[in-house]
């Protein structure tokens, strides 16, 4: 991923990647949706078409969530932002490191370190990282998007109508489909489990852009 430094960068990054995306899986469930093909034929299709459809939608997730959050680290450093001129959640992710080793130690010098962060290095000029921040773990389940969406500061109440969607009819089948068992599914099926997928994929999208424009990374007072 080229480095994104504004909105157009961003904007950019996240319509080129959904873009082909779209496109292959459009052209998957053109295919499945042959009515030429015996069914053998087709079971295969739809069985490729639910991999392909969650790898996509794991892919953009971390793609899209991964653009954004070097969007909101490279506009922090160029505009010269402290940390206390960010949202919470990115202090946190400023933190993350801090507050792993204070979770697990009992040494004071470890929890005044986080402590000193909070009272005076709020107030030091933010820097975001980067690597390794957004972890899907190759198993994006409801509760990891909802993990990613808390983490980035997005809305996560549209997602929940999904929930089972996402956790049965996407991924618990893909996993099915990856240890090599058996899967009955039908045409009409998947392509509602297309549909709803892309419609997240850009909702996502949508999200992020709308984060970015609005300056939503920012307190409420900048």
């Amino acid at each position: 991923m080229s480095s994104i430094r504004n909105l157009i960068d961003l904007d950019d990054c996240l319509a080129t990647d959904l873009a082909w995306r779209k496109k292959e899986l459009s052209i998957l469930i053109g295919l499945i949706e042959t009515k030429s093909f015996e069914k053998s034929k087709t079971n295969v299709l739809l069985r490729s078409g639910i991999t392909l459809l969650y790898a996509h939608w794991e892919g953009y997730i971390k793609c899209a969530a991964s653009a954004y959050l070097e969007f909101v680290s490279n506009v922090a450093r160029q505009k010269n932002f402290k940390y206390r001129d960010l949202t919470y959640n990115f202090i946190a992710i400023a933190m993350k490191g801090e507050l792993n080793e204070a979770s697990t130690s009992n040494q004071s010098t470890i929890h005044n370190k986080v402590v000193e962060f909070l009272i005076e290095g709020i107030n030091e000029r933010a820097n975001v990282p980067t690597k390794d921040v957004i972890q899907t773990g190759s198993n994006l389940s409801s509760k990891v998007l909802y993990q990613i969406l808390i983490l980035l500061n997005l809305d996560h109440n549209p997602y929940e109508i999904n929930q089972v969607l996402i956790d049965k009819k996407l991924l618990q089948q893909r996993n099915m489909i990856a240890h090599g068992e058996y899967l009955d599914t039908d045409v009409e099926s998947y392509k509602e489990l297309h549909e709803k997928i892309i419609a997240m994929m850009n909702l996502f999208k949508d999200q992020i852009e709308n984060n970015a424009v609005l300056e939503l990374y920012l307190q409420t007072d900048k």
